[in-house]
């Protein structure tokens, strides 16, 4: 198991390097899980998105974030998980707008949802590689 320390520090690495984690939000029928791009800012995870679902449905509920990755070469994964409270807030400033990546999809939207990590665990692993 991994300190929360070092999971935000982990965190804050992929948001870097490849900005693309999960997010899991609760809904009536079943939970959603959507892969996007994140930026972290105060210690919090910033996902930017467009009015729709996840600014309906994601607005003060308790969340999941999950941000993994495996390198092949060291034979090293780990993975983070981030449970805590998504806020939706409009996308103000230019400042903004470069923490927050913006998304692939065709239209990104100027809204803002922020992940308070509340809880953070993660772990990290040796795997045997395949040749």
């Amino acid at each position: 198991m991994l300190a929360a320390p070092e999971c935000m520090r982990l965190l804050a690495v992929a948001a870097k390097e490849s900005g693309l984690g999960r997010i899991g939000v609760p809904t009536d029928h079943a939970p959603v899980v959507v892969p996007v791009n994140f930026g972290i800012r105060d210690h919090l995870i910033v996902i930017r998105i467009g009015p729709g679902f996840f600014s309906h449905i994601a607005d003060g509920k308790l969340v999941a974030f999950e941000v993994d990755h495996v390198d092949t070469e060291a034979g090293v994964a780990w993975s983070v998980l981030a449970r805590g409270l998504a806020t939706v807030t409009e996308l103000l400033t230019e400042e903004d707008a470069a923490i927050v990546p913006s998304p692939l999809v065709p239209e990104p939207g100027r809204m803002i949802l922020t992940i308070r990590p509340d809880v953070l665990t993660g772990r990290e692993f040796e795997f045997r590689r395949t040749t």
